[in-house]
């Protein structure tokens, strides 16, 4: 009996080595676009055959379950506590993903940490309930993309915050641009939802999205029912959330439209209003603070009222332009004739809070050690900003991040001077004399020593960022040499690739 089960263990593990995934990808990416085409046209009944079609194909399980298992969360397991890490648990798992009797277990609840010190609830599915997600994600995708606002940014295939602080910066830099800009923030999106909204707009299945959104969570051995929201970490979630914001911007554009000024001949009234999005944070720019808060603000909370939602008071503000606003992390305001993009000060301080952070965490670690859990939160601040004016920015970042170090070396040695701590942990290398850097011991082939040195972020280049067009759309074929050429230019370290011409 148990060289049975073996057996079947290792043919279900060649199974899964011997997967096509080249002929998967192509297959629903066919089928992606069959929907995208037919989501143009409103053949919303053509949309739901292709979904199903979709939904209990081969290549569609597949595509799910190796997202599933390849992700940074493969490891972290649901309230049944399993895995799939083998290569035969990965092949079965494709024959468990149905429709008929599918039930989704209560979500695991944990708590992580916010920037305003609170704590960001988290649900956390089943590997089956990721998978089934992750199947029926592949399906829904396409019709979100295709009817998306134009200028949301946020948990989308190929845009990032890079395209949403561009996008901002675009609709303020000129001359004439509006003056005033709305800051809204939604309390608690995901939490909040409305279920009854979702289930009769979103267009997938509705048996299986209802199943989701009532499956509840379990806390301290507790279930708790969901009532409203959609779970953060569910990988459905953001595609949802997205769904239900959708329409905002066509909604402000149709409402405030260029006005001709009466008895006037030739002169009109521009309403300025722009509409740029990332998640539940939004800007809504303004010809005067009249307007956006007697008019725009009004019809936003309107907008959200119906989905369950509603604006957050502490965070949802009226700012001129010259005083400047934060969003996503940067600081964008009017200053000398132009619209300056710089690292905020609430950011570089908590990117300065996690390095200090480390240093205290490692006091006795080893110089390599430290440098290595170091130089990937500088990278990444550093990255993030690199496309807006912080050269500024990284002096100060520089600067700071020395004399943190130089504490950290000081205090490993109290009782040696200044000079020693230096030639201990400065070394000169290339043209800088003095670089925080630990000897690996190794040498390269022309036998020159090879260093690991701390990352410094005012050697980061500042590069503008190229925006994604606006009606871009990945699962259109007609768009994918667009996108082939963005990823190509971007491996390269060239951020402008030719422009092409709408493909529509």
């Amino acid at each position: 009996m148990n060289s049975v089960k073996e057996c079947a263990s290792s043919g279900a593990a060649r199974a899964w080595d011997q997967v096509d995934w080249t002929q998967c990808e192509h297959h629903v990416r066919r089928i992606q676009a069959r929907i995208v085409k037919a989501t143009r046209e409103g053949r919303w009944h053509k949309v739901k055959a292709l979904q199903w079609l979709l939904t209990h194909s081969f290549s569609g399980r597949a595509l799910a379950v190796k997202r599933v298992t390849d992700n940074k969360g493969k490891r972290t397991p649901g309230v049944d506590g399993r895995t799939w890490q083998t290569p035969a648990t990965k092949f079965k798992s494709m024959g468990t993903l149905r429709r008929r009797g599918y039930r989704p277990q209560p979500l695991r609840r944990v708590h992580i940490p916010k920037a305003n010190g609170k704590l960001r609830p988290l649900g956390i599915p089943t590997m089956k309930d990721r998978a089934m997600q992750a199947l029926y994600l592949l399906a829904l995708e396409p019709v979100a993309e295709t009817t998306a606002d134009l200028n949301s940014y946020g948990f989308r295939p190929g845009r990032s915050t890079a395209d949403a602080l561009a996008q901002s910066r675009q609709c303020l830099c000129r001359a004439n641009s509006a003056k005033w800009v709305l800051e809204g923030d939604i309390r608690g999106c995901f939490d909040n939802i409305s279920h009854e909204w979702m289930l009769r707009h979103i267009p997938t299945d509705r048996v299986v999205l209802r199943r989701w959104l009532k499956a509840g969570y379990l806390e301290n051995r507790t279930l708790f029912p969901t009532e409203a929201g959609t779970p953060q970490g569910g990988i459905i979630s953001p595609t949802l959330a997205n769904m239900t914001l959708n329409g905002l911007e066509e909604l402000l554009h149709q409402t405030f439209r260029v006005a001709r000024v009466k008895g006037q001949l030739g002169k009109y009234i521009w309403p300025k209003v722009n509409f740029v999005r990332y998640a539940d944070d939004f800007i809504i720019t303004g010809r005067s603070k009249e307007q956006l808060e007697n008019g725009v603000r009004p019809m936003v909370e309107q907008f959200l009222r119906e989905r369950g939602l509603e604006l957050s008071p502490e965070k949802t503000c009226v700012t001129h332009i010259d005083q400047g606003f934060d969003f996503l992390g940067q600081n964008i305001r009017w200053r000398r004739s132009r619209v300056y993009a710089m690292p905020s000060k609430k950011n570089t301080h908590a990117f300065l809070e996690k390095v200090r952070a480390a240093l205290r965490r490692l006091r006795t670690a080893k110089q390599g050690n430290l440098i290595r859990v170091l130089n990937p939160i500088i990278r990444g601040w550093a990255n993030y900003h690199r496309h807006a004016a912080s050269t500024r920015a990284f002096r100060k970042a520089e600067r700071k991040i020395w004399q943190a170090v130089w504490r950290w070396a000081k205090r490993r040695h109290p009782g040696k001077s200044a000079w020693w701590v230096t030639r201990k942990y400065w070394h000169p290398i290339g043209r800088r004399q003095w670089w925080f850097a630990f000897h690996t011991g190794q040498r390269t082939a022309d036998g020159k020593p090879i260093w690991l040195r701390l990352v410094n972020p005012a050697d980061t280049k500042i590069v503008r960022h190229r925006k994604i067009r606006e009606d871009a759309n990945p699962f259109d074929p007609n768009w994918r040499p667009y996108f082939e050429d963005r990823k190509i230019f971007k491996k390269f370290g060239i951020h402008r690739p030719p422009a092409r011409r709408n493909p529509s």
